[in-house]
């Protein structure tokens, strides 16, 4: 969508919005946008993607505010509001806005190597908290999570299949422990 034409159905568009209450309406507020980035529910590459915009519009400290507003379905919703229009002409926030709306419409990643990282950690955690119950019994070196994790790297598959980072089987759990030589306690 043209600059123009995305600016013009971006503005305003709060009024269409169901059951809305805005306390902080800015002057003006015909002008301004809500664009909504996450929610408390957000799976890896909307919070990725998130952040990437947040940096964008960091600078833009008079055109844009940082916005979280409460939802009984998700709890909260989390993006900004953004000046669409200042004295009849499209902002420069909006301009960085919609450059990033479109690199979306292309590719549904706007930092590869973000993703990936957050990708990294929430496996992980994940393999940490899958352990709960087969490390129980076990006398664990201190480092045992990353030894694990970078064994089933390795091994096995700790594939990402609903964006929240990788989760591993049981069944490959206990092969690492078997492959690294955990004992169990006495």
């Amino acid at each position: 969508m043209e600059l123009d034409q995305a600016a013009h159905e971006a503005a305003g568009n709060w009024a269409k919005f169901s059951s809305f209450a805005w306390f902080r309406k800015p002057e003006r507020p015909q002008d301004w946008a809500i664009i909504y980035t996450h929610n408390r529910d957000s799976g890896l590459l909307d919070q990725s993607n998130a952040a990437v915009i947040e940096a964008a519009m960091k600078p833009f400290i008079h055109d844009v505010v940082f916005e979280s507003h409460s939802h009984w379905a998700v709890g909260h919703v989390d993006g900004f509001s953004i000046r669409v229009f200042k004295r009849g002409r499209v902002t420069a926030a909006f301009k960085a806005y919609h450059e990033l709306a479109q690199r979306l419409d292309d590719y549904p990643i706007l930092d590869e190597t973000d993703y990936s990282n957050r990708e990294h950690e929430a496996t992980y955690q994940n393999v940490g908290e899958a352990c709960w119950k087969i490390k129980r019994g076990y006398s664990l070196p201190a480092d045992w999570q990353g030894e694990v994790h970078d064994w089933l790297s390795d091994h096995r598959s700790l594939e990402n299949t609903d964006d929240r980072g990788g989760w591993p089987a049981d069944d490959d759990l206990q092969a690492a422990f078997l492959a690294l030589g955990y004992q169990k306690a006495a």
